[in-house]
């Protein structure tokens, strides 16, 4: 295949922000879980945060579009029905581009 002709583009799906926390092996490094509105499927994404300097936080918003071959399964159960009720609350309250 010639460089110059174009490759499909890769499918979307907008996912929620579902969980956040702070990594247990580095305090500076924010967790923050977004997931399908079904929570059949999640992205999991660290971002570098200083909690004591003066420069604000990274900003996480109440959704993302990511590549649908970016997201993993969520393969237990309980875990899945929770992504699934947080994104739903996360849609009721927030349009996508909301910093949370």
């Amino acid at each position: 295949m010639a460089d110059t002709e174009l490759q499909p583009e890769a499918e979307t799906e907008r996912v929620w922000m579902v969980e956040r926390t702070f990594s247990a092996d580095s305090p500076h490094i924010l967790v923050v879980v977004y997931a399908t509105p079904d929570g059949q499927r999640y992205l999991r994404k660290e971002r570098a945060f200083n909690r004591f300097g003066s420069q604000p936080g990274p900003t996480v918003t109440a959704a993302i579009d990511v590549d649908e071959e970016q997201l993993a399964s969520v393969d237990d159960t309980s875990l899945r029905e929770r992504y699934a009720a947080e994104a739903e609350r996360m849609r009721d309250r927030h349009e996508p581009d909301d910093a949370v």
